[in-house]
């Protein structure tokens, strides 16, 4: 097959961190308050800016809170278990690595013995079974195999537990029911295509009032601390960060945040992010050597798009040669600079990953289509060669 000659313009599909937005460069971050202090007014004032504009874009409802806290969505998920979990059973609903890597969390290191509800990569657990008297931890949308909840239906309205909810690689990207959620967590390096290192937690009342009325039973680190003499710091939900946050992470953020403005808010990114998976499906639909590892089209992440090879000499092969001929496929396209990092995750069945959020141009996912069929190609070729 001969080489494509349109290249995408920008190669960067990482599913994390994620591609800037269309236009950026450095220059944007000019007014980052440098060497200054967040704790002084101008720091307080972008930080409380971040705060409401990102309110203002997620359409959050008047009782909820946002706020800053270190170390991405790993920090802002173990805040919530550390605070909120003890007084009911827990279960962990686990289709991917991170939802596991919970599942690891809570019952390794604080010794809750929850209910791990599993389902292969590929797959999503029986969500009509799911047990809402207890406190309930999933991820909304399966970064490492891109698998996604189709909707909120099948939360009850009179759950009597807490939904804690990992949606780094879904806000700004899919419709988060609001109501449906007690805990919310993302961070900015997914569909906002930030930097890395800062988390955001979103806080329902149900989840304020738990904090107010639980005290865990073990010691509780510095940096998870959201209360203060039984309750709520308000003071992180309106800027004042536990720690000290960088201040030009803060600045791109805002970048970030006022582009999505600019283009019409959520509706806009959920829109872009939709006509970026469509230009994939289109290409898999019309292909018999590579599919969706999802395999419900209703639970296909439009963000993470997780794709496996389908062809019969391939799925032949023993499983360590199957991601020698994925990092043959992705070396090839990055020898070429027309794809960076899409390559499977590392606990994923053997496959690419292809990161279709807002900030990528649907344009450039066009233009990678025919060199992923390219590299295939060469591959296929030469696993022929040999016999298979």
């Amino acid at each position: 097959m001969e080489k494509p000659t349109a290249r995408p313009r920008n190669p960067n599909f990482s599913s994390g961190p994620c591609t800037k937005r269309p236009g950026w460069a450095p220059e944007v971050l000019a007014g980052a308050l440098l060497g200054r202090s967040h704790r002084a007014a101008e720091g307080k004032a972008r930080l409380a800016e971040l705060v409401d504009l990102s309110r203002t874009i997620l359409d959050l409802p008047a009782d909820y809170r946002l706020g800053i806290v270190p170390a991405s969505v790993t920090g802002a998920v173990e805040m919530a278990l550390w605070h909120l979990l003890g007084p009911r059973a827990v279960t962990v609903l686990a289709w991917e690595s991170f939802g596991k890597g919970w599942a690891t969390d809570v019952n390794g290191q604080l010794g809750l013995n929850a209910q791990v509800v599993e389902a292969p990569y590929g797959e999503l657990p029986d969500l009509g079974a799911v047990d809402f008297d207890t406190d309930v931890i999933f991820t909304w949308n399966g970064t490492t195999s891109g698998v996604r909840v189709p909707n909120g239906d099948w939360i009850p309205d009179d759950r009597r537990g807490l939904t804690i909810c990992d949606a780094t690689s879904a806000a700004f990207a899919m419709e988060l029911p609001w109501d449906k959620l007690d805990v919310v967590t993302y961070s900015w390096q997914k569909v906002l295509g930030g930097e890395a290192q800062h988390g955001v937690l979103i806080l329902s009342p149900r989840a304020v009032e738990r904090l107010e009325s639980h005290t865990p039973s073990w010691p509780m680190p510095k940096l998870f601390r959201l209360t203060k003499g039984g309750k709520l710091n308000e003071g992180i939900f309106r800027g004042e960060t536990i720690n000290t946050p960088s201040m030009l992470c803060v600045e791109d953020a805002l970048d970030g945040l006022r582009w999505a403005e600019s283009i019409g808010g959520l509706r806009a990114l959920i829109q872009r992010a939709g006509g970026n998976f469509g230009s994939v499906l289109r290409f898999v639909e019309d292909r018999d050597w590579i599919e969706f590892l999802a395999k419900d089209p209703a639970t296909r992440s439009p963000t993470s798009i997780c794709l496996s090879i389908a062809a019969p000499w391939f799925t032949a092969l023993p499983e360590p040669e199957q991601r020698a001929a994925v990092r043959r496929i992705t070396g090839m396209l990055e020898a070429e600079a027309v794809a960076y990092d899409i390559g499977g995750h590392r606990d994923a069945p053997p496959g690419l990953r292809v990161w279709g959020g807002a900030t990528v141009d649907r344009l450039d996912l066009e233009a990678l289509n025919p060199w992923l069929d390219w590299a295939y190609a060469h591959i296929a070729e030469d696993e022929g060669n040999k016999g298979r």
